[in-house]
């Protein structure tokens, strides 16, 4: 075990691997896999500066997965012995017999090669885990208090969730790691009610959610306190911005807002279990059958969409994910076309497509690996490419758009609609005041196919969320999403006030 394991050496890993595993492999498994995890989530949630609760909760455990005769078991438990690891196998292996009854296709995965006894540390320099709470308070208090000294916000809410994840996991292959990853997702809003004469209006912070440290919200990677220093001007000008038009508007969208589009219409989408019909919680299927693969024109030639389990901050982001698997960056759009999928390696086996690419992740030591998305992003133009400013001087009547907030798409990943916190209006290629109540709607392949012209690596930022969910019983995962600022032609924008009928 490596020195910073979160306390995992305290228990017999060791021991508990052999007996788990040997023990499955004395019942005829052809293969087990083995995670004994700890996760510490910690929760601080404030409005106007004073604090509304708190969380600080470690999740402690050991899960087991087999296939045998074809077959897949699963258990879990919290007790940590070798006594419970054999235990463990009894029980998995009984799941898999009564899975087995149920008939359907046996289990077989793709073939990964064995990685040895390997440590995978993610890049961070202060586990936000370990900052006090008294820390964590007077940080967001400050913010929260100098947001409430401007005129034009009534109310500030903040809220601060740091984890810290330790895995070990082991096979029967002979791959035996130990991986440790950070994240962080602060968040302040402003509320503005104004003077009663028109609806109250808020304001939320872009900074996205990142697998970094404490140091985030020291600046390293982020100006906090240049943002926050935005908001409130920003925030009065909202209140009394016109309501869109409706209509057709190039528009220019900033990373903190496409993330999200780039989430729900391509991440999505392309989770393979999801196109076969495995897949249907939460988010339904997927028009990207796999009969369309290598078919497809998802978008224009401009849309290069990689999936990345080794992005440096990514939430997403592992050395190896929970089969085993060394993570992975590979293609999902090429050139507008359809190119690849997510895969977890009974999938990939299924479909005869090789060697997985690393999508598979359970949320808990007590729940079943599934597949899951990797950080899913959109390519940028050239080192040299335009900034958002040039590209913004390109549009003579459009919107650029900035963080996300709502959003709706069918359950095919294929009819769209999404707002913004901050929607900016541009006449003859520059700024001019910002608009209320828009939403832009369009099918996925009509929108990425309006894309014409991508911000150079300077406008490229990595954004995400902690909570993609997926599966019955549901699990979360966190996941970025990468991408430059860009330009979309011609898409339907739509008035959200008039559409609710107010």
């Amino acid at each position: 075990m490596v020195a910073n394991d979160g306390g995992l050496s305290e228990h017999p890993i060791d021991a508990i691997r052999s007996a788990a595993l040997e023990r499955a492999t004395e019942l005829g498994c052809s293969r087990a896999e083995l995670r004994i995890e700890q996760i510490r989530t910690q929760v601080v949630a404030m409005r106007d500066a004073k604090v509304e609760g708190t969380v600080d909760d470690r999740a402690l455990g050991m899960g087991l997965r087999v296939i045998h005769d074809g077959a897949i078991g699963f258990a879990g438990t919290v007790a940590l012995t070798p006594d419970d690891g054999r235990r463990l196998a009894d029980l998995a292996v009984g799941a898999a017999k009564a899975t087995a009854l149920a008939g359907g296709e046996r289990v077989e995965l793709a073939d990964e090669p064995s990685h040895g006894t390997v440590d995978w540390t993610a890049s961070y320099k202060i586990d936000p885990t370990t900052v006090p709470l008294s820390d964590r308070v007077a940080r967001l208090e400050a913010w929260s208090t100098d947001l409430l000294s401007a005129t034009a916000v009534d109310h500030v809410t903040a809220t601060l969730m740091s984890v810290s994840e330790h895995k070990y996991y082991a096979d029967t292959s002979g791959t035996t790691t130990t991986q440790h990853r950070v994240r962080l997702h602060p968040s302040l809003e402003a509320l503005s009610v104004g003077d009663g004469s028109s609806s109250f209006e808020t304001m939320r912070t872009a900074a996205p959610p990142v697998g970094r440290g404490y140091e985030y919200l020291d600046g390293d990677g982020w100006d906090f306190p240049a943002e926050l220093a935005e908001i409130p001007s920003l925030l009065e000008e909202k209140m009394h911005s016109p309501s869109v038009e409706p209509g057709m508007y190039d528009l220019v969208i900033d990373p903190t807002n496409l993330w999200l589009t780039i989430h729900e219409s391509v991440g999505h989408a392309t989770e393979l279990d999801r196109a076969l019909g495995y897949e249907a919680a939460y988010a339904g299927t997927s028009f990207a059958t796999f009969d369309k693969l290598g078919k497809l024109r998802y978008g224009s030639e401009l849309m290069h969409v990689t999936g990345d389990r080794t992005a440096t901050y990514g939430l997403a982001s592992v050395g190896y994910d929970d089969e085993g698997v060394a993570a992975q960056s590979f293609d999902l759009v090429r050139d507008g076309i359809l190119v690849g999928y997510q895969l977890d390696r009974r999938i990939a086996k299924r479909q005869g497509l090789g060697r997985s690419n690393g999508c598979a992740f359970a949320d808990s030591p007590l729940n079943i690996p599934i597949q899951r998305m990797a950080n899913v992003s959109l390519q940028p133009g050239s080192s040299d490419g335009p900034t958002t400013q040039d590209l913004i001087s390109g549009i003579e009547h459009g919107i650029y758009i900035v963080g996300d907030k709502s959003w709706s798409i069918d359950m095919q990943r294929y009819n769209f609609q999404f707002t913004g916190q901050r929607f900016f209006r541009i006449e003859n290629g520059r700024i001019a005041g910002q608009l209320r109540d828009a939403a832009y709607q369009a099918t996925t392949t009509d929108f990425w196919g309006s894309l014409r012209a991508l911000g150079g690596k300077s406008t490229y930022l990595l954004c995400g969320a902690f909570n993609c969910g997926k599966g019955q019983p549901g699990q979360v995962a966190p996941v970025s999403h990468g991408c430059p600022a860009a330009v979309f032609e011609g898409v339907r924008i739509l008035n959200t006030r008039a559409e609710s009928g107010r």
